[in-house]
């Protein structure tokens, strides 16, 4: 009973956040624009919010054994509605850096930030191990959704005082995100006698991997990405909204998919397989003449972009002990934000120096090399769950996936 409630509060939080976190990714660029930030400033401070979105995620996993994972999860919501104050409010650039510095300023959409570790540490827990491929996929699906309708929401945000009103309703959806976890029941708890962070030994090699994707991926979040848009082909919030809402759908339906594909083929090679592709459309991206061409393949691209993601945080709960999945995201969660905020500093100095080219054509070689990596490195090694489905697939038990 417990584990079917939790589950649906924490889609229901899942939704709230990201609503909120789909439209700033739109707007927070274009916004600190408006405030009067130069590129490198706002190169500066996007790269601040992604490093601490990962970063935070250490000291939630800490938390949870100290205050629970509810009261950790509640604290995130707060978290959220300082940001929103201060980017509704804040004119100065170092307080605007603060915004960042909560880590829930959205850069990177849905899939970044302190709630992460906790959050699905225990949807690992509620789902049972059989359907923990798909529970991820459809967590993913959910975010994707409501992130498209912020995006939708985007192309409001018009003036400076819209999105004001914008980020004043965001600190607003940090309030219910802070209350939701109230109605979790204490099986989400766990056993808070064992570490939270334990042997990650398995995770360094992965974790060096997710660094070098993400050092690729800082230099083209949303964010960065809708900024480049606005300044290449001087396109609006009203036309770039709905463009990076489409985007957010066409995402969100592949998750789905992305679950189903792991069921058959495995995690690793769900990841790899469906990140290619989406690589090399990112290097096309600045040969476009116009902003239609460049959208099209936006578009193209976002059919597989995101596949690899509830394939990524499956795998990483599946090969640590139940006790440490938290701090599992939260190190490799870390590892990943640090690498993510060189981006933006780099991306905001190129488009400055015009250099518009130079983001896509670094981060789509950096997330190839990823690829190659994991899947020569990682391919044969399985998650617990998909362990246990080995024998009936026909292979040999035990092997390189065996801890």
């Amino acid at each position: 009973m417990g584990g079917r409630r939790d589950y649906w509060v924490l889609m229901t939080a899942r939704v709230v956040r990201a609503f909120g976190f789909g439209y700033s990714a739109v707007l927070v660029g274009i916004h600190l624009q408006a405030r009067g930030l130069s590129a490198p400033q706002i190169g500066l401070v996007l790269s601040v919010g992604l490093a601490a979105a990962s970063l935070t995620g250490l000291a939630s996993a800490a938390a949870t054994a100290r205050i629970g994972r509810r009261m950790t999860l509640s604290l995130i919501g707060i978290l959220m509605a300082l940001c929103g104050l201060d980017l509704a409010f804040a004119t100065s650039p170092w307080l605007l850096v603060l915004a960042g510095v909560t880590g829930m300023m959205g850069i990177a959409s849905t899939d970044l930030g302190p709630f992460l570790a906790v959050e699905q540490a225990v949807l690992a827990q509620a789902a049972d191990p059989s359907t923990r491929n798909r529970a991820f996929a459809r967590y993913s699906l959910t975010g994707g959704l409501a992130g498209a309708a912020g995006g939708f929401a985007a192309a409001l945000g018009t003036s400076l005082h819209r999105t004001e009103l914008f980020f004043m309703v965001f600190a607003g959806l940090g309030v219910v995100t802070a209350l939701l976890p109230v109605l979790l029941s204490p099986d989400v708890e766990g056993n808070r006698e064992e570490p939270v962070f334990g042997n990650f030994r398995p995770l360094i090699g992965l974790s060096a991997l997710f660094a070098l994707d993400s050092l690729g991926n800082g230099l083209v979040v949303n964010a960065v990405i809708a900024y480049w848009l606005h300044v290449k082909f001087s396109v609006s919030p009203a036309v770039l909204g709905p463009s990076f809402a489409v985007m957010s759908l066409l995402g969100a339906f592949s998750f789905e998919l992305s679950g189903r594909l792991a069921d058959r083929i495995g995690l690793v090679n769900t990841m790899v397989f469906t990140h290619l592709p989406s690589n090399l459309l990112l290097m096309l991206i600045p040969f476009a003449p116009a902003f239609p061409v460049a959208l099209g393949i936006l578009l193209v691209r976002a059919l597989v972009v995101q596949m690899d993601q509830p394939a990524r945080q499956a795998y990483v709960v599946s090969i640590v002990k139940p006790s440490e999945r938290s701090g599992a995201l939260a190190i490799t969660g870390a590892v990943r934000g640090v690498a993510n905020g060189v981006g933006p500093v780099v991306t905001g100095a190129a488009i400055q120096a015009a250099s518009l080219g130079i983001p896509f054509y670094i981060g789509g070689t950096l997330k190839t090399l990823y690829d190659i990596g994991l899947y020569f490195g990682f391919r044969r090694r399985m998650g617990d769950h998909e362990e246990l489905r080995r024998p009936a697939a026909g292979a040999t038990p035990g092997g390189p996936g065996t801890r």
